[in-house]
């Protein structure tokens, strides 16, 4: 785990910040930069709930696949087209009622749907080619890495490069460079970004906390973080244990959380932990988010046999 400052000072840590990790879907807010300063969101008309969904891992319920839908269609673009393949939804009710509809996901269920619906927007807008927009080497993919690299305070050289779930390329960077990354989002001004990239982390941090059940879903931990914390907190997961977080605020920090066996059965009550040793989550709020921090263990028979606790030592950074 690390927590660094807009201006790229390590503040705390556990274990050793400058471990590598892939940042999976914790990417999707930079991903998104290019494609607000490529003009998608005024061309296509895009509202604060699409700018969520672009930056989602959701759940696959009927909102989240009516909006994404609705992405494709504002290019003329059809399911087809999107190359992020199908799977159950995550949300449960959402994945029992296609089962009782004897119905099978679409490529609109992955939880990446948004994400590549706006991949799609911003190559027909810069006259890009759409077929094979996820490779490694296909010119918005390697756009894409430009902003990341400037995000996170590396050289393009410097990020380990890999096939995502979703088939778009991932990240691998240093947890405080991830966390330096969400630092921008905290505050752009204080990370050195002006202009339009300071106006495009306004209008994803507008989407994000304005809209944070396109993010996740219902009863999911980061969309319940975003609206219990007003939105001061932003919040994204990413695949194998991996949380970026981006407070907001008199103290404005980035922090990314790694849970090194890539398991997540913890990685909320470990947030949650970090951001209250930071001083950056009120009584009141941890209260509220009480059921994610220390979840109950039951037995194939449901009988509650212990719990999950989180053990977090932060190092204040000399």
């Amino acid at each position: 785990m690390a927590a660094v400052t807009p201006e790229g000072r390590l503040v705390a840590f556990q274990g050793d910040p400058r471990a590598s990790t892939f940042l999976r879907s914790a990417a999707k807010p930079f991903q998104c930069v290019p494609l607000l300063l490529a003009g998608v969101a005024e061309r296509y008309g895009l509202e604060i709930p699409d700018i969520a969904l672009i930056c989602a891992s959701h759940g696959g319920t009927p909102a989240h696949v009516e909006r994404a839908a609705g992405l494709l269609a504002r290019g003329g673009f059809e399911v087809g087209d999107l190359l992020c393949g199908a799977h159950w939804p995550m949300d449960a009710r959402a994945a029992e009622e296609l089962r009782k509809e004897g119905r099978e996901p679409s490529p609109l269920h992955n939880n990446c749907s948004g994400k590549h619906a706006g991949m799609l927007l911003a190559c027909q807008a810069l006259g890009l080619p759409t077929a094979g927009y996820v490779a490694l080497d296909h010119p918005w993919q390697e756009r894409i890495l430009g902003h990341v690299a400037a995000f996170c305070g590396l050289l393009e050289s410097e990020i380990g490069l890999a096939v995502d779930g979703c088939s778009v390329p991932t990240f691998r960077v240093p947890l405080a460079a991830a966390a330096r990354g969400y630092a921008a989002l905290a505050h752009p001004e204080a990370a050195g970004l002006e202009g339009e990239p300071a106006s495009a982390v306004g209008t994803i941090v507008r989407g994000m906390t304005g809209a944070p059940e396109m993010v996740a879903g219902p009863g999911r931990f980061t969309t319940r973080l975003m609206e219990v914390t007003g939105g001061r907190i932003l919040a994204k997961e990413g695949a194998e244990g991996l949380y970026g977080l981006a407070v907001r605020g008199p103290v404005a920090l980035g922090i990314a959380v790694k849970i090194a066996d890539g398991g997540e059965r913890c990685r909320d009550g470990v947030v949650l932990d970090v951001l209250r040793q930071l001083g950056s989550l009120a009584g009141a709020e941890f209260e509220e988010l009480r059921e994610f921090h220390s979840p109950a263990v039951r037995n194939v028979r449901g009988l509650e046999v212990g719990a999950v606790r989180p053990e977090v030592d932060l190092e204040e950074a000399v």
